[in-house]
């Protein structure tokens, strides 16, 4: 208690003005439930939700820049990021999460976007929780990708996954919303108890809760307690795959994607699961690279594991996707794959001095919220027209929405990774990663994975151009229109230039300073 209380007072004003972005988005959620009180038109508060999330993130690009100028190169030439420590190195602020950072907020405005096109026929439009719930949810994420601490982790993962758990049940007469809610809260728990569990073995072998002491102790300590290591390592592996819906944790994702309003299932879609990802890497390499002694190869194993995991969920997903008809179903399912196909650069490490997987990781899920979004935003106008959410709700949709559809062709092709797309890309990278570091048989996974997916991602298509035309007419509301073609265009950006993007970190991120806390 009294280091907690240490970490508290070395916050000085100065440091506090580090923390702006997450400041900002504070601030507007206590007006914002203050003015919902008053304000005659609840859409006023979307966009008011929309401007708070903009200008945090204009703090947080000024920050990522201000940290890329301050870059310096090592004696060996290579670069050397600069790191802002905040509370004893318990909050740290750097390249890695800046871009997460930036990832999350724009990933939300584009929901909220979204969702304000069908602000005046949404069962959730006249509820302004729903809008200003969101930002403390992306604080939650944003705390996430920062941390430095298991004490902060875990404040932030709770505040991420209670703001999500109201906001899948917000449609209170919905019995799906509800019994959505229901499992996740469970599921939730059981998550937070499993990495609580995983934790408390941590303190309990190195007396530390800030991961670069957990790294420094494990060094010192891990061929005393192996077995404990091992508890402690897996146990949070596997809270953690709760949280990214990765196979075999992943069956509540159908029913909790299903039940929650389309806005909702993009944000666990793709904030929630990104902030699990975040921790996992910092958890990863602070902790589970240095737990090894030279007879019980810890952090090799803990890798295979990851890699276990990932083929696991790619084809877990894409074979039970295979039967869905319902389109949140499907893209649940979907997100289990891509779950796989994220985990792959994680559990790649450093082998055969393959050193730009983070690189590839933030190049894929960049890919993965744009193509995720881009589609769930044309299934929130299509199952509006046609009352219902099944697949064949696309029947006929290039004769009704002709642009539209061309849209969806654009995020399908990401999704398959078929050229000219981000997401061809972003598989292309991993897989010549994994075959750098000689991991053949994770790459045969992928491959398989995502022939398996074409035939459920075709069937978008095959509804869209070769089933007979529904009646129901296709209105896109201008602001979700933004969103798709915006999703669209740097989907198809992404899949021309990619070179730049993946560069621009590889070039600025430093796995040294970044991920490692001494």
């Amino acid at each position: 208690m009294d280091a907690v209380q240490q970490q508290l007072q070395s916050l000085t004003w100065s440091d506090a003005a580090y923390l702006a972005p997450e400041w900002i988005l504070v601030a507007f959620t206590i007006v914002l439930a203050v003015l919902d009180l008053f304000l005659p038109r609840r859409s006023l508060i979307g966009w008011l939700t929309l401007g708070g999330l903009a200008l945090s993130l204009g703090f947080a690009v000024w920050r990522l820049t201000d940290l890329i100028d301050k870059t310096q190169s090592d004696a060996n030439g290579q670069a050397v990021s600069h790191v802002i420590r905040l509370m004893g190195d318990s909050y740290r602020i750097d390249v890695f999460s800046s871009l997460m950072k930036i990832l999350f907020l724009v990933a939300t405005m584009l929901i909220v976007l979204m969702s304000l096109g069908t602000v005046r026929r949404a069962d959730i439009a006249d509820k302004g929780e729903f809008y200003y719930l969101l930002l403390p949810a992306v604080v939650g994420a944003m705390i996430m990708a920062s941390s430095g601490d298991m004490i902060t982790l875990y404040i932030g993962l709770e505040l991420l996954s209670i703001t999500t758990y109201v906001l899948v049940g917000i449609r209170k007469q919905d019995v799906k919303s509800a019994e959505a809610a229901f499992k996740y809260v469970v599921t939730g728990g059981i998550s937070s108890a499993l990495i609580l569990f995983g934790m408390s073995y941590l303190y309990g072998i190195t007396g530390a809760t800030n991961l670069g002491a957990i790294a420094q102790g494990i060094q010192q300590h891990a061929a005393d307690y192996p077995a404990l290591l091992y508890v402690s390592l897996f146990f949070i592996l596997a809270g953690l795959g709760i949280k990214i819906a990765a196979a075999p944790f992943h069956y509540w994702a159908p029913d909790v994607y299903q039940g929650a309003p389309t806005p909702v299932t993009a944000f666990l879609a793709v904030v929630s699961k990104g902030a699990a990802f975040a921790v996992i890497i910092r958890i990863v390499y602070n902790v589970a690279f240095f737990a090894s002694s030279p007879d019980k190869p810890i952090a090799d194993d803990v890798f295979l594991a990851l890699l276990v995991m990932a083929a696991a969920a790619m084809l877990v997903g894409s074979t039970m996707a295979l039967r869905q008809y319902n389109v949140k179903r499907l893209f649940a399912l979907s997100g289990v794959a891509n779950a796989g196909y994220l985990l792959v650069p994680v559990g790649l490490s450093l082998k055969g001095m393959h050193a730009s997987n983070i690189g590839e990781f933030l190049f894929y899920l960049a890919a993965y919220l744009l193509m995720t979004i881009g589609i769930l935003a044309v299934f929130s106008v299509t199952s509006k027209s046609v009352g219902h959410e099944e697949i064949n709700g696309f029947a006929g949709l290039y004769y009704r929405a002709p642009w539209t559809a061309v849209a969806v062709v654009v995020f399908v092709l990401s999704l398959s990774g078929l050229p000219v797309t981000g997401g061809f890309f972003g598989k292309l990278f991993i897989l010549l990663g994994a075959a750098q570091s000689k991991l053949y048989w994770i790459i045969a996974v992928m491959v398989v994975s995502s022939v398996i997916s074409y035939y459920f991602y075709f069937g978008l298509i095959r509804q869209m151009f070769m089933r007979a035309t529904v009646e129901a007419e296709v209105r896109v509301p201008v602001t979700t229109g933004i969103v798709i073609w915006l999703c669209a265009g740097a989907t198809f950006v992404l899949g021309i230039v990619p070179g730049p993007v993946l560069d621009f970190v590889n070039d600025h991120f430093s796995i040294v300073s970044d991920l490692f806390i001494r």
